[in-house]
């Protein structure tokens, strides 16, 4: 398991090296506020992708995982408590996006194809002999692990703003960046986790243990960096229009 998560945190930390997170304090403000917006596609698709796995896997514990996790999206039934994407909005416009901005956006084809390409893996995840690895790996790394690592890289930008008169008045983005991450290896992942990647991965690795090698976990893995990375990629222009 120790070997796993060595080829677990290099990729994290492969996506903490790419140009446009690493240099995001380069970007105009303009062109931040295009990235967020953009993001917020990808935060939208989310719960579709929970639940299309949900519909896939058969793992009864890791589909209580799930659905537990995507009930938290929503936190009440009442109506008074705003979903994670109301959050969102939220803290866009604290962070000075004008609310038509939002309204007016729209994804890009790169932001398109990346939402695409994570159904489209998700769907073949559900049709392999050990899906409920692939399914709970992928969920766990693309939704959880990348997700705080995005939100770490992205914060230092948007903390000026949202934290105010020493209050932290993120209601989406600190949140997410803390309880989304990876805070212990996979094998020493608890149900009493305070994050979804530490909780997801206890499960991870007890399916991982059953397997004769690592490579269908390593190939989600991969599958969910290339996707994260090509939506980043659009983005490198603006790097070079900073002129620094």
């Amino acid at each position: 398991m120790h070997d796993v998560d060595e080829f677990e945190d290099g990729l994290i930390g492969r996506f903490k090296r790419h140009l446009v997170l690493a240099d995001v304090a380069r970007l105009a403000d303009d062109d931040f506020a295009a990235v967020l917006l953009q993001r917020r596609f990808l935060s939208l698709a989310f719960t579709p992708v929970y639940d299309l796995a949900i519909d896939l896997l058969e793992d009864e514990v890791g589909l209580r995982m799930a659905r537990v996790i995507l009930r938290e999206e929503y936190p009440d039934d009442s109506g008074h408590t705003r979903s994670h994407r109301e959050d969102m909005a939220e803290d866009l416009i604290q962070l000075g996006i004008p609310r038509k901005e939002i309204v007016e956006s729209r994804p890009t084809a790169e932001t398109t194809a990346a939402i695409t390409g994570t159904l489209g893996l998700v769907a073949d995840a559900g049709r392999q002999g050990n899906a409920d690895l692939r399914l709970l790996a992928f969920l766990r790394f693309w939704g959880e692990v990348l997700v705080s690592v995005e939100y770490e890289l992205l914060w230092p930008r948007m903390a000026p703003i949202l934290i105010r008169n020493g209050k932290n008045r993120s209601r989406f983005y600190h949140p997410h960046y803390v309880h989304d991450a990876k805070a212990h290896p996979l094998a020493t992942g608890s149900l009493l986790s305070g994050t979804h990647s530490d909780r997801l991965g206890l499960r991870v690795s007890e399916l991982l243990a059953r397997e004769e090698s690592p490579d269908a976990f390593k190939e989600v893995e991969e599958g969910a960096l290339r996707l994260k990375e090509a939506f980043y990629d659009q983005f490198r222009p603006m790097l070079s229009a900073s002129g620094s």
